[in-house]
């Protein structure tokens, strides 16, 4: 129990910024005749080879998609304090993570901060930096976790989804 007298440790920000919480890409109709013409073939390819398992994920993924397609992405503060990282709500203590990344590549708009957990089962942490300065976060993330400078690209993953517009 803490007693009146004691102090918490105060959280101070170092700084903020807001991103959309996906990124809204702009498809041609072009774009949808294709994305609908390896749908179809994918799914007659399941329901050949009697996976309906498959199937039901194939139309369960156009269905999202197009749902996500027709909202509006809102937008998610991302604050950056002396104790870890806030996204919206959630916080990541600095001691969640193994060690942080920029990726800043303005000739193909690449601009990404990466977080890897310590942990194998979680996934790698994404954030678009947007107009947030790399070196003013890199000075002040270097004091709490140690960089990563063999990661000089997006990950495959990434940079599929951006081609593919997903």
């Amino acid at each position: 129990m803490i007693e009146e007298n004691e102090q918490q440790p105060e959280i101070i920000e170092i700084i903020s910024w807001e991103v959309p919480e996906y990124e809204k890409h702009s498809r041609t109709k072009r774009w949808y005749i294709l994305f609908g013409a390896v749908m179809i073939a994918m799914i007659i390819y399941a329901i050949f080879s009697a996976n309906f398992l498959f199937a039901i994920i194939l139309i369960v993924a156009g269905f999202v998609l197009i749902i996500n397609d027709a909202r509006t992405p809102q937008m998610v503060t991302i604050s950056l304090t002396t104790d870890g990282i806030f996204i919206g709500r959630k916080f990541y203590d600095f001691d969640d993570f193994r060690d942080f990344s920029i990726v800043y590549k303005p000739n193909i708009r690449v601009k990404q901060l990466y977080f890897e957990f310590k942990s194998l089962t979680k996934h790698r942490l994404s954030i678009p930096l947007l107009d947030v300065n790399p070196i003013f976060l890199r000075e002040n993330l270097g004091q709490y976790l140690t960089e990563d400078l063999e990661r000089t690209d997006q990950t495959a993953s990434e940079a599929l989804a951006k081609l593919l517009k997903l």
